[in-house]
């Protein structure tokens, strides 16, 4: 019988992020109709969707091998799992989430220890028990089935609620008093699936290419030309990951260079480079950077 690597791919909010970080890393992932079992296109892996909220749970107590969930469904499961890689990203962002204790704008409540005996409702309930109880501030904390931002004032004084924005706090005239943490998608992995040699390279596998795949979607390549004599100027305007490639061309007088850069500065890069003597400048996406 061929090795198989149980996975958990997040059933939820996190589902489709999920499913399209996978397929930039190689994987294609297909998720059809109410079958908790979707397919992928690698017969060494055996795919099940599972709630981000149990994954911890069913990783530790070995019914998967490995699956991803946020660090804060670890947390809330206290789940004794290996932490194989971060992986930043959300339903909507490449940003951490927040847990946060939001009150009604026009409520009193300026600080957590204004709560005391109070009802604060969120999903969180574990994780928020143990935050109170380390403040020594007596609370009681329900569990919330869904829309949680509509129950203050009336039936809770607070809530514990997961953010990305904070628009829709905003919107149901909440204020946020406190960032309980922050929290980030990742990859885990059951400790007896860790310690099997195939299971754990086949993992490691995983979290390269993840990684690699979520790298190239803030990076973009850079190939350029330059003169000799301009080198050193372009270099100079050039923040590289590692040191670029220099290459020499056909005219012994002239260079190629090729780089990788974040996104978000090739606007003002290119018309420095421009300025320094570069010239035939192509910017190309990447799939993957792995380091």
């Amino acid at each position: 019988m061929a090795n198989k690597l149980k996975l958990g791919i997040p059933k939820g909010s996190l589902q489709d992020a999920t499913i399209a970080l996978f397929q930039r890393a190689g994987w294609n992932i297909y998720a059809s109709g109410r079958s908790y079992f979707p397919s992928i296109d690698d017969i060494e892996i055996e795919c099940m969707l599972v709630r981000a909220q149990e994954m911890a749970r069913y990783v530790e107590h070995g019914a998967l091998d490995a699956g991803l969930t946020g660090n804060d469904w670890v947390l809330e499961n206290q789940s004794d799992v290996e932490r194989v890689t971060s992986l930043t990203y959300s339903k909507a962002s490449r940003t951490r989430v927040k847990w946060v204790l939001a009150v009604p704008e026009d409520s009193p409540f300026q600080k957590p220890e204004d709560l005391a005996g109070k009802t604060i409702a969120t999903e969180l309930v574990e994780f928020t028990k143990r935050y109170f109880a380390e403040k020594n501030i007596p609370v009681k904390v329900e569990f919330s089935w869904g829309a949680t931002e509509v129950k203050p004032p009336t039936l809770a004084d607070a809530i514990v609620e997961v953010t990305e924005t904070g628009s829709s706090l905003r919107a149901n005239r909440l204020r946020i008093i406190e960032t309980l943490m922050e929290s980030e998608t990742q990859l885990i992995a059951n400790r007896a699936a860790w310690s099997d040699p195939w299971k754990r390279s086949k993992i490691e596998t995983l979290a390269l290419m993840l990684n690699g795949a979520m790298a190239a979607q803030v990076q973009v390549g850079l190939m350029l030309n330059a003169r000799k004599a301009d080198l050193d100027a372009v270099l100079n305007v050039l923040p590289a990951l590692n040191s670029p490639t220099i290459s020499h061309l056909r005219d012994p007088e002239w260079v190629a260079l090729n780089t990788i850069l974040d996104q978000s500065v090739v606007r003002d890069v290119i018309p420095k480079l421009k300025a320094a003597g570069g010239t035939g400048i192509v910017e190309y996406p990447l799939s993957k950077v792995v380091l």
